[in-house]
């Protein structure tokens, strides 16, 4: 008589367990491979320029000269800001890329790939 555990036979529990643990090693050389790359974000026609790593770290910062202006600090600070928010849609949209697939569709509640 053949038993089952949980509906799952020995073999397939180890083979799925198998998968997980490749899935999980994907995972991490994902997530260091995007910790490690930068993504630059520009505003201003070039005049803002922002570094960002994979995990939102900033790296640098440059504003042309011209940009900067005592009588207009609010567009200065726009441009920053606009910088920033392009290199963090960009860390997003890799993020998104790199690990949107590895979980192959499964919706596993608290897993936000």
């Amino acid at each position: 008589m053949s038993r089952k555990f949980g509906g799952f036979g020995g073999g397939n529990m180890n083979q799925m367990l198998k998968q997980v643990k490749q899935m999980q090693n994907e995972l991490l050389k994902a997530q260091e491979t995007l910790k490690n790359t930068e993504f630059e974000g520009i505003a201003a026609g070039g005049m803002v320029s922002i570094k960002l790593t994979g995990n939102f770290e900033l790296k640098s910062l440059k504003i042309d000269k011209n940009l900067v202006d005592p009588e207009d600090v609010e567009l200065l600070e726009d441009s920053i800001i606009a910088a920033y928010n392009d290199a963090a849609k960009k860390v997003q949209e890799a993020n998104d890329e790199n690990f949107g697939g590895l979980a192959g569709g499964l919706n596993i509640p608290g897993l936000n790939l």
